[in-house]
């Protein structure tokens, strides 16, 4: 799997890959239905397939110029579902550049963490 990823991502040089979740970056849409396209017909020719059910885009906007926004993101002839945020490597990321849908994530799960341990740091029968 590494001999794959490292010769598709050396195709490719603007993606992150990380176990099966893969990060395509391009300017405009145009340029993310190139990519996706070449990484289809990679994967495929090797024997794999990119899950059309899964597969999802987010656009983050940097600046108030529109880059091709009457094209649609594309995978064969299926179009691309667009999310406002989505969860990568743990951290919550949103198309808007807010931080508040991680920031309040992270601070949930260490509010969780720290009550599943603190039955255990207040339990009065486990000794000091």
């Amino acid at each position: 799997m590494d001999v794959l990823s490292r010769q598709i991502q050396g195709e490719m040089s603007w993606c992150m890959l990380f176990a099966d979740d893969i990060v395509l970056i391009d300017e405009t849409r145009s340029g993310v239905n190139a990519r996706l396209e070449v990484w289809r017909q990679t994967l495929e020719f090797k024997g794999f397939k990119l899950s059309r059910t899964t597969t999802e885009y987010l656009e983050c906007k940097f600046s108030d110029k529109t880059h091709d926004a009457d094209i649609e993101v594309k995978l064969d002839a299926q179009v691309i579902p667009k999310r406002a945020s989505f969860k990568y490597l743990g951290s919550i990321i949103q198309g808007d550049g807010e931080i508040d849908e991680d920031v309040a994530h992270c601070i949930g799960a260490e509010w969780m963490k720290w009550r599943l341990d603190s039955v255990i740091l207040c339990d009065k029968n486990v000794s000091p």
